[in-house]
Formats: structure tokens, C-alpha cells, sequence
């Protein structure tokens, strides 16, 4: 819930646009992008800058040829730097670090032990690419497939067109966290995951218990579920992010990174908004002692 001390804590009055970084954010990402190569002329822009215009791009959900070249490194710069680390895993890999830092942040256990499973299925549009029909939702494009923690921090995503089902779709998210996450072996589902099929797939990759939190039958309009509201509140942070209004990306791989994007955007928020909290009450403490 929002309050004067959260607004406070949250507050980004003193940044030149909302998506921009805080100085203790960047500290917190800044080394995970690791060292830039020496080799051939010094860099014209930082790593910051490049960020901060990915984050623009995913916030304002703009197209590339709408970056600023006023605020923000050249629109084929950006790019460059996108795909790149795109391609290395590397925004997937700065999400699991960042992950456990947020858990422990919280005085829990870096490596959780169970987590939540829910699909989101989005329209795509004219750029192309792998797409699909959702009968249940009645949307053409492709399902956004997640696990998150028990706070809702994501663990792993992945991108498939929406046709797929989600007892089919979710031997896959599931076996990318298989030797990432060793310890989370139990997952709260909906019924879309039950049967006897998908207990038959999981076999295979490993021991996996789903544990199936179904709507009452005498629920009227909205109620809440046990365990499954947590994915759906994730899914609510996520879209925050124009860009993820639909899925404007022509590739999968790029649709599932900006989501790993938006994931660390969130958590290193929350990380740095931790830490401050923590700060301050180290030293009203410490100004009652004295």
C-alpha cells in the first residue's frame, strides 16, 4: 500500500525522466553487466546510458525509431547492445542473481523451495513471427509462460505461441530452472495443469510435486486463491510496461527478454528500496539510544 513513507522511499522527483536509474540502482547492476572490452576505439556512451534507454523503450513501450537521439545513445548503438547481451542469456542471468538478493534482502532463504506456475496469453502484431490461437481466452498471438517465488519475483520465463496448453507448456519453464533452482521442486498451479499428463512429462525431468488450488464451486464474482494470486500480481508488475501491452517483438527470444528486463527493472528497485529501509531504521535506532 502506498504511504507518505513508501512514496518517499519510491519517490523519482529527482531523475531526468521516470525510467532512469538511481544512483544506488546502477551500483547494484553495474557490476553484473561485467567489464567492457579494451579492444579497438574508447566507447562513446556507457553502459548506463544504454540501460536507461532500454528501460525508456520498455516503459513508454516506444519502437526503436522513436529513441530520442537527444537523451539517448543512437537508436543502432541500443540495439547493438540489446541483442547482444540478448543473445549471451545475460538479462536472464543478472534475474537469477538479483533474485536471490531480494530473498535474502527479506531475511528469507536465497534458494527457494517452491513456486507458482501461470500463463499469460497476449495479441501480437504485424512485425511477425511464431504465433498461435487460444480458444480459451480467444486471442491470436503467444503465451507468456512464468514461474515466480512465493513474493512473486519472477524465477524463469519463457515465450510460446499461444496454442500451446499450459499442461504442455509447462514442462518447459519448468525444466530451464531445473539445475538454476535444485531446491524448488513443489509448484502451485490452476486447474489448467491438472492431469495426469503433465504429471507423466515432469517424470522425466526430475521429482516435481504440483499442488492444483481450485475455485470453490459456490465462489461468486472475484475471490482469492491461496498461493495462486501471487503469479497474477506479478503479472500486474509486469504490465506496467507498454511494451508488454502486446507482444510487438518478431522473435521469441526478444519477447523473453524484455520480460527478464522488466523483471530486474523491478527487482532492483526493490533491492535498493530495501536497503534504504533498512538505512533508515539503523539510524532512528541508533538516535533513541542516544
Amino acid at each position: 500500500m502506498w504511504t507518505d513513507t513508501t512514496r518517499q522511499q519510491f519517490a523519482r522527483d529527482g531523475l531526468r525522466l521516470p525510467s532512469d536509474l538511481t544512483d544506488a540502482e546502477w551500483a547494484v547492476l553495474e557490476p553484473l553487466l561485467g567489464p567492457r572490452s579494451r579492444r579497438g576505439r574508447p566507447p562513446l556512451w556507457s553502459y548506463r546510458q544504454i540501460v536507461e534507454a532500454l528501460l525508456y523503450l520498455l516503459r513508454g513501450g516506444l519502437p526503436w525509431r522513436m529513441l530520442s537521439p537527444g537523451l539517448f545513445p543512437p537508436m543502432m548503438t541500443v540495439q547493438y547492445y540489446f541483442y547482444g547481451w540478448r543473445d549471451a542469456g545475460l538479462w536472464r542471468s543478472i534475474n537469477h542473481t538479483l533474485l536471490m538478493a531480494a530473498r535474502e534482502a527479506a531475511g528469507r532463504e536465497a534458494s527457494r523451495s517452491a513456486g507458482v506456475i501461470d500463463s499469460q496469453s497476449v495479441k501480437t502484431t504485424e512485425s511477425g513471427g511464431p504465433r498461435g490461437y487460444d480458444a480459451g481466452k480467444k486471442i491470436k498471438g503467444r503465451k507468456r509462460h512464468i514461474v515466480t517465488d512465493t513474493q512473486g519475483f519472477l524465477v524463469a520465463a519463457i515465450v510460446h505461441t499461444a496454442d500451446v496448453q499450459d499442461r504442455d507448456g509447462a514442462p518447459d519453464v519448468l525444466s530451464s530452472i531445473r539445475y538454476r533452482f535444485p531446491w524448488l521442486r513443489h509448484v502451485f498451479a490452476d486447474g489448467g495443469y491438472a492431469g495426469d499428463k503433465l504429471r507423466a512429462a515432469l517424470t522425466k525431468i526430475g521429482k516435481w510435486t504440483i499442488e492444483i488450488i481450485k475455485r470453490s464451486g459456490t465462489a461468486k464474482g472475484f475471490e482469492v486463491l491461496p498461493r495462486r494470486w501471487v503469479v497474477e500480481r506479478t503479472f500486474a508488475w509486469l504490465n506496467r510496461n507498454r511494451r508488454l501491452a502486446k507482444d510487438f517483438e518478431r522473435t521469441i527470444e526478444s519477447a523473453t527478454a524484455w520480460l527478464y528486463l522488466a523483471s530486474i527493472q523491478l527487482i532492483t528497485r526493490r533491492v535498493t528500496g530495501a536497503n534504504s529501509r533498512a538505512r533508515s531504521c539503523s539510524m532512528e535506532n541508533a538516535h533513541q539510544e542516544n
